[in-house]
């Protein structure tokens, strides 16, 4: 089933079209990521899509039901940019606050151990790191029990190993059975997290896909150097400051490479794949910042 599904959508501010004529589905029970830079119109997409802001033009269903279905905001959560909760309340006592705001709710022991909170449900959310907090904000997103869940740029600002350790905790939403939509300008949590992605820029989708195929159809080839040696025979090499790099479409050819060089002394050989980077660049000729 689609749980989301948006047709010709359109967004226009004065002169500026925010989103410019984008179609997709969202099916159950998958992470699909909107990749995009700030400004590319990912959160425009999802504010119309959560019914925060009217489109233009275009048509959205939810759950398979038109847009404007107040009942259907039920069945969503939703994390927004730059979270903020009360600050003197403790995680539990913040999710206790905001259950009270639904007829359907969630098990709040349940939640804080999806989030990864137990060892924290007793600390007030001020004194909490800014990876913790983004957690209590996943908690609050899924206090109705949502059968969708909207997380908008959910690790901006946080510091790498809090970045990952956060993508768990959205790993552990699919396990739940929740159907979660992110919007991201991070290529690896793209790559890491997401079943499928939409690449969006300047207003429009110029890929979707499963990333593996998108870098396979868009991503150009894979980039082996080996260090310590100055040519390969039978390979079109080009030679670099301490060795060569060699192109090639199959990542397979890596035994043949490894193979060939048994007889040479060589110092290292490194593999650099392509990934949802390489696509944007080859698609928009810009990178993703």
């Amino acid at each position: 089933m689609n749980v989301v599904e948006v047709k010709n959508l359109t967004k226009i501010y004065g002169n500026l079209i925010a989103v410019d004529n984008i179609s997709f589905k969202v099916e159950s029970g998958e992470i699909f990521a909107l990749l995009g830079p700030n400004g590319a119109g990912k959160t425009t997409t999802v504010e119309m899509i959560e019914m925060i802001r009217k489109p233009t033009k275009g048509e959205i269903f939810l759950f398979g039901e038109k847009w404007g279905n107040e009942h259907v905001k039920e069945k969503i959560g939703v994390l927004p940019q730059e979270f903020l909760s009360f600050e003197r309340l403790t995680v539990k006592e913040t999710l206790i606050y905001f259950s009270r705001l639904f007829k359907r709710r969630a098990d709040i022991e349940e939640l804080i151990k999806i989030t990864g909170l137990e060892e924290k449900k007793d600390e007030i959310y001020k004194n909490l790191s800014g990876g913790l907090k983004q957690r209590v904000g996943v908690a609050i997103a899924l206090i109705n029990d949502p059968e969708l869940v909207f997380l908008d740029e959910p690790t901006t600002g946080l510091d790498p190993a809090a970045r990952r350790n956060f993508w768990e905790v959205i790993k552990n939403l699919k396990k739940e059975g929740k159907t979660v939509f992110l919007t991201t300008h991070y290529m690896e949590e793209a790559e890491y997290l997401a079943d499928r992605v939409a690449i969006m820029h300047k207003g429009k989708i110029v890929a979707l896909g499963k990333p593996k195929n998108l870098i396979d159809l868009h991503g150009g080839k894979t980039k082996v150097i080996i260090r310590g040696v100055d040519k390969l025979n039978g390979y079109d090499a080009k030679k670099v400051e301490d060795g060569i790099e060699i192109f090639i479409n199959d990542e397979h050819e890596i035994a043949n490479i490894i193979s060939t060089l048994k007889d040479k002394k060589y110092e290292k050989i490194e593999i650099e794949r392509a990934n949802l980077e390489d696509v944007f660049l080859r698609l928009t000729g810009a990178r993703l910042k």
